[in-house]
C-alpha cells in the first residue's frame, strides 16, 4: 500500500477541539486524516502570528482583555513565531491545522489567557485574512522577479540590436525583422501582466478580520485601526461576503495562468531555435541537461518544464474555479481546498521566473545562421510595396508579386535571381531599380513607425522599456 507522507499519525487519544464541546463521539481516524489542513496551511504561520498580534492590540483598545494579558498574549505569540522561524516547532496529531496548533502551543506557553484570542474571533475570517496577508507578500516578490525578467529581455535586445533574423506567421518564414524586436515583444507582454498584478494586489489589500464567522463581530473591535495594524488598505464591507469571498485567489490564479501562457511562447520559440536545424540559439549549460543514453544530446530542459508548468499554472485555475462554482453562501469547508492550488501555483512561479531570467542572461545567439536563415521571398510584400509606390493599388501589386513568386518556382530559381525580362513580363511597373528591393537592411530600416522593426523604432523601444523600469 503506498505511503502518505503529508498525512499526520492517527493517535488513540482524542485531543481537546477548538469545536468539540458538542460532540460525544470521537470523530473517525479517517475523517481526523482527511479534515486535516496543517500538512499544506503551515506556509501560513508568519502571516496567522501576524493577525493575532494585531488582534490582541484590538482587543485591548476595546477593554476586553487587559493590557498585561495582551502583553502576555503578545509575548506568547512572538515565542510561537519564533519557533516557527527556526524550525522548532513541534505539531501534533491534534493540530488540525495552523490556527489550531498556533492556539494550542500559545496555551501551552502561557496558560488560560490563550483562550481569549479567540474573543469575537472565528477561524472563517482568521483564515481569510491569513491567505490574503500572505498572498500579498507573494505577490509583491513575483512582481520584483517578473521586472527582473523584463531586464534581462533589455538587456539581450540592447546586445543583439543590429541582429536579423526571419519573421515568421504560421510558423512559416514572413518577413525579416530584428531579434531585439522579437525579445522585446515578450517585455510588453509581461508589462501588461505586471499591470494586472498590480490590480490583483489592490483587491486583495482588504481586511476581512472582525467578521466573525459570518455575521459580525458582537463585541466593539475598531476594524479601521486593525487594518491599519495589518497595513491593510481598506475594511470588508460585508461579512457575509468577507469570509467566504476568493475571488482574489481566482484573480490571482488567472493572472499566473495568463502570465504562464506567456513564459510557455517564449519557452516555445526559444526550444524550436535551439534545435541545430535551426541554430539560431544556445541554451547555455546551466540552464541544459543531457541524454541518459545519447552522449552528444543538449536538451532545453529549463525550457521545455518552464512551458509543461504553465500546464500546472491553468489546471490551479481551473481547480478553484471549479470547487466555488457549486458553494452556497459564505464559509463551506470546500473553501479549504484553495490553498494547495494557490501555494502551488506561488511556489511555482518563484522558481519559473528566475529560471527564465537566467536563460536570457546566457543564452547565446548565432547571428549567422539567422541571417542565414533569410531568404528573398521573405521580400514579397516588399516588392509589393515596390509597386504600390509606381502607383499600383496595392490588391493588385499583391497580385502580380503572387504572380513572379509562382514563375520562380516554375524556373526553379529564388525571387530575387528571376530575370527583370521575367519581371517586366508581369507587368512594365517594374524597372532597373527594383534591384534595391533585395536587401534585407533595407527592409527593416523602411518599417519606421512607432513600434516596427527598424533600427531607430527598436531603439525608441529600448529607452522607453528602460524608463518604465526605473519608474518607482
Amino acid at each position: 500500500m503506498p505511503s502518505e507522507p503529508n498525512l499526520p499519525p492517527v493517535s488513540g487519544a482524542q485531543p481537546v477541539r477548538l469545536w468539540g464541546g458538542r460532540f460525544s463521539d470521537q470523530t473517525n481516524a479517517l475523517m481526523e486524516r482527511f479534515n486535516v489542513s496543517l500538512p499544506f496551511d503551515q506556509a501560513l504561520w508568519a502571516a496567522d502570528i501576524r493577525g493575532s498580534l494585531a488582534y490582541a492590540h484590538a482587543l485591548a483598545r476595546a477593554g476586553l482583555i487587559s493590557l498585561p494579558e495582551r502583553d502576555q498574549l503578545l509575548a506568547g505569540l512572538e515565542a510561537v513565531a519564533d519557533e516557527w522561524a527556526r524550525g522548532a516547532f513541534v505539531t501534533q496529531p491534534g493540530d488540525e491545522d495552523i490556527h489550531t496548533a498556533v492556539e494550542r502551543r500559545l496555551g501551552e506557553l502561557i496558560g488560560p489567557t490563550a483562550g481569549k484570542l479567540h474573543t469575537g474571533r472565528s477561524r472563517n475570517d482568521q483564515v481569510a485574512t491569513d491567505v490574503r496577508l500572505w498572498l500579498r507578500v507573494q505577490i509583491d516578490q513575483l512582481d520584483a522577479a517578473l521586472r527582473d525578467l523584463q531586464e534581462a529581455a533589455v538587456t539581450l535586445a540592447d546586445a543583439h540590436l543590429d541582429v536579423l533574423m526571419p519573421g515568421t506567421t504560421h510558423m512559416q518564414p514572413a518577413q525579416p525583422i530584428r531579434f531585439s524586436h522579437w525579445a522585446l515583444s515578450f517585455f510588453w507582454m509581461w508589462q501588461r501582466d505586471r499591470a494586472r498584478l498590480a490590480e490583483v494586489r489592490r483587491r486583495v489589500d482588504v481586511c476581512p478580520l472582525g467578521s466573525g464567522a459570518l455575521a459580525g463581530t458582537p463585541f466593539q473591535i475598531d476594524r479601521a485601526a486593525l487594518a491599519a495594524d495589518l497595513g491593510f488598505a481598506a475594511v470588508s464591507q460585508n461579512s457575509l461576503d468577507a469570509v467566504s469571498d476568493r475571488d482574489f485567489v481566482v484573480e490571482f490564479l488567472a493572472w499566473a495562468a495568463l502570465l504562464g501562457v506567456h513564459l510557455s511562447r517564449l519557452a516555445e520559440d526559444l526550444i524550436l531555435w535551439s534545435n541545430p536545424q535551426f541554430g539560431f540559439v544556445r541554451v547555455a549549460d546551466a540552464y541544459s541537461t543531457g541524454s541518459s543514453l545519447m552522449p552528444q544530446k543538449r536538451n532545453p530542459d529549463a525550457l521545455e518544464l518552464v512551458r509543461g508548468k504553465s500546464g500546472r499554472l491553468l489546471g490551479n485555475l481551473l481547480s478553484l474555479l471549479t470547487t466555488l462554482k457549486g458553494l452556497p453562501s459564505t464559509y463551506n469547508k470546500d473553501l479549504q481546498e484553495d490553498k494547495e492550488p494557490l501555494f502551488d501555483t506561488a511556489a511555482t512561479l518563484a522558481l519559473a521566473l528566475p529560471v527564465t531570467a537566467g536563460v536570457l542572461r546566457t543564452l547565446g545567439v548565432n547571428a549567422a545562421r539567422m541571417a542565414a536563415a533569410l531568404s528573398s521571398d521573405m521580400l514579397a510584400t516588399d516588392l509589393a510595396d515596390y509597386l504600390v509606390r509606381q502607383g499600383t493599388p496595392f490588391r493588385q501589386a499583391h497580385h502580380l508579386v503572387g504572380q513572379a513568386v509562382r514563375r520562380a518556382e516554375a524556373l526553379g530559381v529564388t525571387l530575387s535571381a528571376l530575370p527583370l525580362a521575367e519581371l517586366q513580363a508581369i507587368t512594365p511597373a517594374f524597372g532597373a531599380d527594383v534591384a534595391a528591393v533585395w536587401d534585407f537592411e533595407h527592409s527593416v530600416e523602411q518599417r519606421a513607425a512607432p513600434g516596427g522593426t527598424a533600427r531607430a523604432a527598436v531603439a525608441a523601444q529600448l529607452r522607453q522599456a528602460r524608463e518604465m523600469l526605473h519608474e518607482r
